[in-house]
């Protein structure tokens, strides 16, 4: 138990790290999905979920959005199997590049709130 809250403690505070020192791009990003701008829905930024901290989390639908940069690209396995942990969770994971995020950044928005707007749909059907 003890080990777990370390690490749930070391998660934590790596998330108010990456929270301090996000990229251009997931500021861009958080500037149109913050103070629930799309659908009505609360976002969470570099927000802690089991071991890993997604960019983005919205709770209300389960959906985590993550921005791959360079980076990513290097790390494809570990995001293979860092989505497919999140998925078995529960949660909808949804990624987009840097570079979609600077040249689409309409597009990126529209495929977002489609996503919200299907879950919440899930979550009135229920």
């Amino acid at each position: 138990m003890k080990k777990q809250i370390n690490q749930n403690n070391k998660i934590n505070r790596l998330a108010r790290v990456l929270r301090k020192n996000m990229t251009p791009e997931e500021w861009k990003l958080w500037s149109q999905i913050s103070k629930r701008q799309i659908e009505g829905i609360k976002f969470r930024r570099q927000h802690p979920i089991g071991s890993y901290i997604v960019d983005f989390y919205a709770p209300q639908i389960k959906l985590a959005i993550e921005l791959d940069g360079g980076t990513h690209l290097e790390k494809q396995g570990f995001d293979l199997t860092r989505t497919s942990i999140l998925k078995n969770l529960g949660c909808t994971v949804i990624r987009f590049t840097n570079h979609e995020i600077n040249q689409d950044l309409g597009e990126v928005l529209e495929s977002i709130r489609e996503i919200c707007i299907r879950e919440l749909k899930k979550l009135n059907s229920i």
